[in-house]
């Protein structure tokens, strides 16, 4: 039962890291966030990234929230 969770726990964690990369690689192609999988990125990483967005100094025009939350799911997952 604890190998289910723990490669059920992979599985989630690799899923947001990759929402996450896609959330800037969209950024780079679509800034505006009108088409659907841009949508569905933007909708599903926010809950993630907006509290550190928010909890970080204003550093611009660069947004680190993503590698904040990119290396925590990195040491995150290193430790299951």
């Amino acid at each position: 039962m604890g190998a289910f969770f723990g490669n059920l726990l992979q599985v989630l964690f690799f899923t947001i890291w990759i929402l996450v990369l896609g959330r800037v690689l969209l950024s780079w192609f679509d800034p505006t966030g009108r088409s659907t999988v841009a949508r569905f990125v933007i909708q599903a990483t926010e809950p993630l990234l907006g509290p550190i967005r928010r909890a970080l100094p204003p550093t611009g025009a660069i947004d680190l929230s993503p590698l904040i939350v990119l290396i925590v799911l990195s040491v995150l997952w290193r430790l299951i």
